[in-house]
């Protein structure tokens, strides 16, 4: 291929969703390898392509989905390979998705490259070491207060060794803060239900992770106040404490008196259990109770926070609180009858509105799709197999216990739903805000009857 032809290809590969899908399957790639080493298994024997291609995709899209048990089957080698690839999948999305935003809130071009090149001119490379910097800071900085809460209780509360709870500690806080959900453990955080020192640490280091490294970025500039706040901030911090409170009470009221679930524990510690479930929900993955003895309406309650997810730029999966909150002020300004759609003093452009809508339908589109695949290749009903998909697609990790059962087009399946949740909604809504045409002319208008 001639230079001509290389300068018509690359600009295609150049634009930023391209690198970040890229980028993301060349880790996946390089992790399932790892995986089908033999010192990666406990027993020595390598894991089949499939377990390691689902494991290192669980693991780099940071939702917590396993078909073998993670303590057993892997070896020491092969956690560590997994928690690596955890911290590389949420590092590599916080970043990338905030060097996205930056990129968008500057209407910068398509041809950006964010490596040392010479076209980072468009986008300082002051700046891009700033937000670099500051992700990787937040990350350790919660990761580490985290581990250091978990190691303390689990070797002096439940006498662990002091190497084994440092261990335990590391792996489950960086999974946590990750929203990965990967667990040391067979039985996830059952055994913990009751600990609020274990349950209340590991659930606050998800609600970090679930902010986004914007938020936390104006909340320590602005500390003194919430006047300078962003629109986005405002949205993101209400929204998801307005779905912690609500997905609390929802679960509580219908899981309190299920003796399978809630109903076994006193009153106090169902309340620590219901908390740390709907927190849980939030793409998380980790499980106090047995998610496969709730309520089929508490699963409905979990299917509609797991599509709806954490905030922007974050390790949390899902269409993201705030496409949830655009569409909610659209139909409120609609109800209305309002020409414009105003939120907290502002004005949403049009544009905006319209990608709201095409990541949620787009959303909605692969979740369904998903569904209709499990139900075809497996024997699974319909609340179990769109618990699923949902859980999949938003990078949750939660499951009713089907995950191991699937067959291998079952699993790949869940692979294309982790992958395309993941990166889907941020890359989509990447390139539909970086997108700007100019329409020269403008036809006739219709209304056409709806509803």
């Amino acid at each position: 291929m001639g230079r001509a032809g290389w300068r018509r290809l690359l600009p295609g590969w150049r634009h930023p969703a391209r690198i970040v899908v890229t980028a993301f399957a060349v880790a996946i790639l390089a992790g399932t390898l790892l995986l089908t080493l033999p010192a990666a298994t406990a027993d020595g024997h390598p894991a089949d392509l499939v377990t390691a291609l689902f494991t290192a995709t669980s693991a780099v899209c940071v939702t917590g989905l396993v078909v073998v048990d993670t303590p057993d089957y892997w070896s020491a080698f092969g956690e560590v390979v997994i928690l690596g690839l955890i911290q590389i999948g949420g590092l590599g999305i916080m970043t990338l998705a905030s060097l996205l935003g930056l990129l968008i809130a500057r209407r910068l071009g398509l041809r950006l490259q964010l490596t040392a090149q010479a076209e980072t001119k468009a986008l300082g490379l002051g700046e891009v070491r700033r937000v670099v910097s500051g992700v990787v800071t937040v990350s350790l900085l919660f990761e580490a207060v985290t581990a250091v809460v978990l190691t303390l209780r689990l070797a002096l509360g439940h006498h662990y060794t002091w190497p084994d709870a440092l261990y335990h500690g590391v792996f489950h806080a960086v999974s946590a803060f990750n929203n990965a959900g990967f667990a040391l453990y067979s039985d996830s955080l059952v055994r913990f239900a009751t600990d609020p020192w274990i349950s209340l640490t590991v659930a606050l280091a998800v609600i970090a992770g679930g902010l986004g490294f914007p938020v936390w970025l104006e909340l320590w500039r602005h500390r003194r106040g919430r006047r300078h706040w962003s629109l986005h901030a405002k949205i993101t911090l209400l929204v998801i404490g307005m779905l912690l409170v609500i997905g609390t009470v929802a679960i509580i009221a219908a899981e309190w008196t299920n003796p399978r679930t809630l109903g076994a524990l006193d009153p106090g510690e169902r309340l620590l259990a219901g908390f740390f479930t709907a927190v849980m929900t939030r793409t998380a993955g980790f499980n106090s109770v047995d998610i496969g003895q709730l309520e089929p309406g508490t699963l409905l309650v979990h299917d509609i926070l797991m599509f709806i997810g954490g905030g922007s730029a974050s390790t949390a999966g899902g269409i993201k609180v705030t496409t949830f909150a655009l569409l909610a002020f659209v139909i409120l300004a609609e109800v209305r009858g309002e020409p414009t759609v105003h939120v907290m003093g502002r004005r949403l452009p049009a544009a905006v509105q319209r990608q709201a809508l095409t990541v949620a339908l787009l959303s909605v589109g692969a979740v369904v799709a998903g569904t209709l695949a499990l139900l075809t290749l497996t024997p699974h009903d319909l609340d179990e197999t769109l618990f699923e998909a949902v859980s999949a697609f938003g990078t949750v990790g939660l499951s009713t216990g089907i995950t191991a059962d699937l067959p291998t087009a079952g699993r790949l399946v869940l692979v294309a739903l982790m992958f395309v949740g993941r990166l889907g909604p941020i890359t989509l809504a990447s390139a539909l805000a970086l997108r700007d045409r100019t329409r020269r002319y403008e036809l006739p208008e219709e209304r056409p009857i709806v509803g």
